[in-house]
């Protein structure tokens, strides 16, 4: 427990930032990416897109929460003292913002996309030549899909799928019974009220955007959306009869599940939880602008929206789809690509992952370089005659993915293979429920861990028989076990043969299959048993020190900074004295540079070219950073309650002399460093962008690490006046350009 702070403790709500308004705050640092003229068009709209998705999954998650507070009637309050009500009115008035904010974001978009050859356009501006193009893929390719609906008593409203979306038309003919639904009344508009209501739902496994032309030798593609081209070809649908009106909505369910503790099978149950999340309520109804009153309401009123959130979107629906108009053969529009680099050392081994490692630690930097050498250490694993079991967790993988074809492999070959596979790891259930049964087909020994607990660590064990004992061979990261994702998420991940870790890793494991806690962890601290202590015995460390008069320095760089204790123990350190530097990517909880509270705290996010998610802290142990006796740790584990308290996570300290110059030295010194991907934070909770008025001393994190190796895995590490290592005087880092 940290020591407390004169006169103020955590009830004191202005002191915190609310958690769900810094959220939308990171998402309005992701969506100006799109508007960053330094980057290729369709490097923005990527930007625009992932912003969209980001939102998305928000509402899923999120705002679906707080109206399960709403609706339950619990009065729990948010850090900063807010009943869920009033942060979900708050959210309103923020993403309504953001959203207008992306739709113009968007058209500006379309419009300069268009006059370098990527164009969408609307279906009634095609020439006669490119309507009969549509109306050929559309025969062809869309049309056997479609199930147009009429609703009335007979055909009620359907159910439609999460992220479903639609068109609703009022359809009017002699052919169309003149039968209510529900309570329907007549509507306020200039007929008599008899029209028919019918639907034509978007099917899915269709692409969003349909390519008309698609010439490559000049460099020029037409796209038309799949919902224009279905308004276009509607009236085929309904012969004999008149389209009156048209509609266009889609929606977002609730995807929270709740874990039954008294589940007697947790496969099955998660089957069912899984059926049971695609009919999750509607949270969010999204309709376009040019809707007519009556048409929303009737949808308003079938989806039991009542007290949910409506938007009226006056553009396109559902922007996170854009992705798909971004293909590689326009490089010219992308960034300029870099090779990412295979760790040296492992090469002078002629391959040999455990003879690299066995002679020094290595750390990887990913995406900077491979994530092959995980791969290829598994794979290495599982054919080596000498390997006799493989530990492994799983939290998130890629489909197709290398590392469970490695355990599979092993397993088949006669090896103890044991695999960790986390079902609660949300949106990848049912991919980790089938992989889990193909390792159990395989042989392997397949454990899905606590259930109140996440298993969120990243670990790989390996243990080799070498003469007359085992060996063990440790990987730890801080990113999960997926290739895609590797190339975008910044993650670090350590190689190591040292007993004590890979002891400590083996009882890690143990604690998950047998339910029995580690007492005698030598390096490792792991959550929930002593991770968050391990934390805070670090923090009143250095604030002690301070208050001693010999200084005291804590560098940290996150995903995410909310757990109020330690927030306490930083104000506390900041009183003291103590020099704080946090890189903090998305949600901070944290006011920093409060006068009294919090001067000496600083928190910058860096958002660009790749998704930090790294996490490390440096502690100065009574020194400015970056020096010699610093404490270094890198972990699995953001700063919030739910992994501190509810997961299994590891920290994972820097013992190796270049491992631990490479960590503090270069990558967080560069991230600190970094003035062209930054954003400040002040005490109002507001991000202002890092300005540089000189460009020669920009500097970018993510150009410096795609040009300069990393320390590690060279064989031979670099001296301290080599350029491809920062140097860089402490003090420096609380300047800015």
């Amino acid at each position: 427990m940290c020591e407390p702070m004169a006169g103020l403790s955590s009830s004191h709500t202005d002191m915190f930032i609310n958690r769900e308004l810094s959220w939308l705050s990171f998402n309005k640092r992701v969506l100006e990416e799109a508007q960053n003229k330094a980057y290729p068009l369709l490097e923005r709209l990527r930007f625009l897109a992932i912003s969209a998705n980001n939102l998305d999954e928000f509402y899923m998650v999120r705002v679906a929460g707080l109206r399960s507070q709403v609706i339950a009637g619990m009065p729990s309050l948010s850090l900063d003292g807010q009943t869920p009500a009033k942060q979900l009115a708050q959210i309103r008035t923020h993403a309504k913002q953001l959203i207008y904010a992306q739709q113009d974001q968007w058209k500006y978009l379309r419009g300069k996309l268009g006059k370098q050859g990527v164009e969408v356009k609307a279906a009634l501006t095609l020439n006669a030549k490119e309507k009969k193009k549509l109306k050929a893929i559309y025969v062809s390719e869309i049309l056997p899909l479609l199930t147009p609906m009429a609703i009335d008593p007979a055909h009620p409203f359907p159910f439609i799928r999460n992220f479903g979306f639609g068109l609703i038309l009022s359809i009017s003919g002699n052919d169309i019974p003149k039968v209510p639904y529900r309570n329907e009344k007549p509507a306020s508009r200039d007929n008599d009220g008899e029209d028919r209501k019918a639907l034509i739902i978007v099917p899915a496994h269709v692409p969003r955007f349909i390519c008309l032309e698609d010439d490559i030798s000049n460099m020029h593609r037409t796209f038309v959306s799949l919902e224009d081209t279905l308004k276009l070809f509607a009236p085929e649908l309904f012969p004999g009869s008149n389209i009156v009106d048209f509609g266009l909505f889609r929606i977002t369910r609730d995807s929270e599940i709740s874990v039954d503790e008294e589940a007697e099978d947790l496969v099955r149950h998660f089957e069912f939880l899984l059926k049971k999340r695609r009919r999750g309520r509607v949270i969010r109804l999204a309709m376009d602008a040019q809707t007519p009153q009556h048409l929303k309401n009737f949808l308003v009123e079938s989806f039991e929206a009542w007290d949910e959130e409506i938007m009226e979107i006056d553009g396109l629906l559902g922007l996170a789809d854009l992705t798909q108009l971004i293909s590689n053969d326009r490089a010219d529009l992308l960034f300029e690509p870099y090779e990412a680099r295979f760790p040296e050392r492992i090469r002078e081994h002629n391959g040999d992952c455990f003879a690299a490692v066995a002679q020094k630690d290595i750390l990887v930097h990913h995406p900077y370089e491979e994530f092959d050498v995980v791969v290829q250490f598994l794979q290495q694993a599982a054919l080596d005659p000498d390997v006799v079991a493989i530990k492994q967790t799983l939290y998130r993988t890629n489909d197709d993915s290398p590392i469970v074809k490695a355990l599979i492999d092993a397993a088949e070959r006669g090896k103890n293979v044991t695999a960790l596979v986390e079902l609660k790891a949300r949106f990848d259930e049912a991919s980790n429920i089938r992989w889990a049964r193909n390792l159990e087909r395989a042989g392997a020994h397949v454990v899905y861990g606590f259930i109140d607990f996440k298993t969120h660590a990243k670990v790989s064990l390996v243990l080799r028989r070498e003469g007359k004992k085992l060996r063990s061979y440790t990987h730890l990261g801080t990113g999960n076990y997926h290739v895609e994702n590797a190339k975008i998420y910044t993650d670090l991940a350590l190689f190591t043969a040292s007993e004590e870790i890979g002891r400590d890793a083996g009882q890690l494991f143990n604690y998950v299959t047998s339910y029995a806690p580690p007492n005698d962890l030598q390096r490792l601290k792991i959550a929930p048993i002593n991770l968050r202590e391990t934390l805070l015995a670090h923090i009143q460390a250095e604030t002690k020190h301070a208050r001693r008069g010999k200084g005291g320095a804590i560098w940290a760089k996150m995903n995410s900074l909310v757990d109020p204790e330690i927030i306490m123990a930083l104000y506390a350190a900041s009183q003291a004295g103590v020099q704080i530097d946090l890189v903090v990517r998305g949600i901070c909880c944290l006011r920093p540079g409060v006068k009294g509270l919090s001067e000496n705290i600083r928190v910058k996010s860096i958002v660009g070219r790749f998704l930090e998610h790294s996490r490390i802290v440096c502690f100065g142990n009574g020194a400015a950073l970056p020096n010699k006796k610093a404490h270094i740790y890198f972990s699995s584990a953001d700063w919030m309650p739910r992994n501190l308290d509810l997961r299994i996570e590891t920290l994972v300290p820097a013992d190796d002399p270049t491992v631990r110059r490479q960590i503090m030295g270069q990558i967080m010194t560069a991230n600190l460093l970094d003035n062209s991907n930054s954003w400040d934070l002040g005490a109002d909770g507001q991000y202002v962008r890092r300005t540089v008025k000189d460009k020669s001393h920009a500097f970018s994190a993510h150009s410096y690490f795609m040009k300069n190796p990393s320390l590690s895995g060279r064989g031979t590490a670099l001296r301290l006046d080599k350029p491809s290592e920062l140097k860089v005087k402490p003090r420096n880092l609380h300047k800015k350009s």
